[in-house]
């Protein structure tokens, strides 16, 4: 076993970046730490400008021969990919959990089968990909997606290898070559995935794999002039730099950011119903851009709801994430732990009520909260904690719900709790969201839109969006006159 591999639960993992189809080595590296108990699970390549130039010079010399393959051969290499995956979603999804601390049940049943459907839906969405030719004045308009380029996809550490495979599989099916930075925090399933891809016949230099923090290696790749797209997901202020950086070349970005998302309990709704899409609100330990955090309650069933919530959450088990019954495993890091105890502890030290937990528990884990008595215009209200901490406001009527639901610079999602069909249209129409759930939560299919408004970010990606922007976007006009007809 090479000096740069490590073992996590028995799955070898190369620690290496990989660029241009080889292991490269950086001459620093960075530790690797498991929020499950704190151990540092290995030392990882530390990129800097240099690979972050020799990635992009990967991609590049990979791109004309990539984007020259017909749809047909990308497609098959995609499905390649995807069943690389599911031959190992056992060893990915135990090197997931180990890395990040969500639930290895959840991975194994339903984030790495993801994973593989990535890549096999953007495969079968490439081979379909068309739009019906149109006349103008006796001409053919015909449109047509041309390959962008060398591509950025820079991705976060609460759901890895799922989220890095919904930018890699459509940059990669629209005919693009790929620099992937992983989250710093959780850089080995990136790592596997490069050799899967490999194993899956993906020419040497069409996915490049760099590892590093992004003040190191992120800024010198997002503002590099051979970058031709850059994909982020991630917060509000690491987004703006990115945006700084890519102003210079005019490199198209899509941003997918934070959010506040509200959830609305109308009087008439099914409150078992809306008690257990709040309480699902604590997947992944709060660790979730799109959940509902903020709880919008009519008056007259807040009390009823309040003491059922109470009670359900009350039976939720937390702890290592390996085991079966946990429920909700340890937040990702130390300092994002602070980060969460220390929005609680100031919401409480302004007057908020801690109906349930509040505080830490041992370790990384930090114990599911519910804040009420909390002022629209307060931090805890407004700012995004990412942690297992809801909070819970009440209205009189309709317009008020929806004032309140709209009333933070963040708009990813929305979630609404309603018996009254009506009611869900005018409500649905007017808050600000990019995807909006009634009566259900996270239900989500790759043909749909993606994306938020406001500070939520920039862009919509899924189905022919993410082609849209991974590619160039060509239209052809074509006169009835003028052949030769040499035949």
């Amino acid at each position: 076993m090479s000096e740069h591999t490590i073992t996590v639960a028995g799955v070898a993992v190369d620690t290496r970046h990989w660029i241009g189809g080889e292991r490269v080595a950086s001459a620093q590296t960075f530790p690797d730490v498991s929020p499950i108990d704190g151990s540092t699970i290995g030392e990882i390549s530390r990129g800097t400008g240099m690979e972050a130039a020799a990635a992009v010079a990967a991609a590049k010399a990979a791109f004309p021969a990539w984007a020259a393959t017909s749809r047909a051969e990308r497609a098959r290499i995609l499905h390649a990919i995807a069943d690389g995956v599911e031959k190992r979603i056992e060893e990915l999804s135990i090197v997931e959990t180990t890395d990040n601390g969500a639930l290895l049940r959840s991975h194994r049943r339903g984030v790495m089968p993801r994973v593989a459907h990535n890549f096999r839906f953007f495969a079968d969405w490439l081979l379909k990909l068309e739009h019906e030719d149109f006349e103008t004045r006796g001409h053919t308009n015909h449109v047509s997606w041309d390959p962008a380029g060398p591509s950025v996809l820079i991705t976060p550490w609460n759901a890895p290898l799922m989220l890095a495979t919904w930018k890699v599989a459509p940059a990669l099916a629209a005919g693009n070559t790929v620099i992937l930075k992983p989250a710093e925090w959780t850089p080995l399933t990136a790592s596997l995935l490069a050799d899967i891809a490999a194993e899956a016949g993906l020419p040497a230099g069409v996915l490049n794999v760099v590892q590093g923090y992004g003040s190191e290696i992120g800024d010198a790749l997002t503002s590099h002039p051979d970058v031709r797209r850059i994909s982020f997901t991630g917060s509000v202020p690491t987004a703006k730099r990115i945006a700084e950086s890519a102003a210079a070349n005019l490199t198209p970005l899509s941003l997918e950011l934070g959010g506040k998302s509200p959830l609305l309990v109308f009087a008439d709704a099914d409150l078992d119903l809306a008690v257990d899409l709040a309480v699902e609100q604590y997947d992944n330990a709060g660790q979730v851009c799109l959940a509902a955090t903020r709880f919008l309650v009519e008056e007259s069933v807040a009390e009823e709801f309040t003491r059922r919530f109470v009670e359900k959450a009350g039976q939720l088990t937390q702890g290592d994430p390996r085991g079966e019954a946990t429920d909700i495993g340890p937040n990702i890091h130390p300092l994002q732990l602070e980060k969460i105890d220390g929005f609680v502890q100031r919401a409480v030290a302004a007057g908020a009520r801690a109906v349930i937990g509040g505080h830490r528990k041992d370790g990384q884990y930090y114990a599911p909260t519910l804040l009420t008595a909390v002022a629209q215009d307060s931090e805890i209200v407004q700012e995004e904690i990412f942690g297992p901490v809801l909070t819970l406001q009440t209205f009189a009527t309709e317009d008020e719900a929806v004032r309140l639901a709209n009333d933070t610079r963040f708009g990813l999602a929305a979630t609404l709790a309603t018996g009254a069909p009506e009611r869900a249209e005018r409500v649905t129409a007017q808050l600000v969201a990019g995807t909006v759930w009634t009566n259900c939560f996270f239900v989500r299919d790759l043909q749909a839109p993606f994306g938020g408004s406001r500070h939520s970010g920039v862009g919509r990606e899924g189905g022919t969006w993410s082609f849209d922007f991974y590619c160039d976007v060509k239209n052809t006009v074509t006169s009835p006159n003028g052949w030769n007809n040499h035949g």
